[in-house]
């Protein structure tokens, strides 16, 4: 198994962001994806016009998710996929908070409901890996550790299930030195920034405000499960067609299956 999996905060559409509100950033976005061919793409802020604003730009792409109030209602943290290559087994999503299934509720004084989307996919070779994408709260320390807790839990849950590898992806909201961070590192779970040379302290800020530059940390990440290994990463600070894609940097990790081959 070898598969491109990306990290992506789009941007809410907004209209008080002017010239970099959503509308006039569409092309940008998809722009970004196609780059990197990423077979998957955990995105988050997006809402479902906004999706589906992308579908006629992403032909090869199709996506499951739902929005984090329930149905189509709030922001989603779908899972973009390539459908030529994987299938989409399995998937389902899960709130984070005290009544996990039960989205839209809100626990552990979170600004607003926050949920996990999850996938199983499986390619025509016989690959199979499960992809969990989130975004954790921006105010609460609470939200944003207990939010985590919960996912660690269902994530340990299904691969004690299935013994299937995963990908984790999401905007944090929390530096590399957050115990969100640093919890999974301690549990095994490899953090695509590791295979740089600096590391997590070194990669620079993810979240630019549409401003640019690198001063700063990460707050957007891809992990992998012990039997995956990370072969490169990259936060993607270009712009396209002369503007920036949103005010994330996309960040693309290729990860491998190290201990069967698949």
């Amino acid at each position: 198994m070898l598969a491109k999996i990306m990290t992506f905060n789009l941007r809410l559409n907004v209209e008080s962001d002017g010239e970099n509100a959503w509308p006039l950033r569409v092309r940008a976005a998809a722009a970004a994806i196609k780059r990197h061919d990423a077979d998957i793409v955990g995105i988050q802020e997006g809402l479902l016009a906004m999706i589906k604003d992308l579908e006629p730009l992403l032909p090869e792409y199709a996506w499951v998710g739902e929005g984090r109030e329930g149905g189509e209602e709030g922001e989603y943290s779908a899972i973009l996929y390539k459908k030529g290559k994987w299938s989409a087994e399995e998937a389902g999503g899960f709130g984070l908070s005290e009544t996990p299934e039960k989205l839209g509720a809100m626990s552990w004084n979170t600004a607003c409901p926050r949920m996990c989307t999850w996938a199983r996919f499986k390619s025509a070779d016989g690959a199979v890996f499960t992809a969990f994408n989130t975004h954790l709260d921006h105010i609460s320390d609470e939200a944003q550790t207990k939010g985590m807790g919960l996912i660690r839990q269902r994530i340990e849950r299904f691969r004690e299930q299935t013994g299937l590898p995963i990908v984790l992806t999401g905007d944090f909201n929390v530096g590399p030195n957050h115990a969100v961070v640093s919890g999974l590192e301690r549990a095994g779970y490899v953090n695509a920034y590791s295979v740089l040379a600096e590391g997590s302290q070194g990669v620079g800020r993810t979240f630019h405000e549409f401003l640019g530059g690198e001063s700063g940390e990460p707050i957007d990440y891809v992990f992998a499960s012990p039997d995956l290994e990370i072969a490169g990463v990259e936060v993607d600070r270009g712009q396209y067609d002369g503007r920036y894609p949103s005010d994330h940097y996309p960040v693309c990790a290729t990860v491998r299956r190290t201990s069967v081959t698949g």
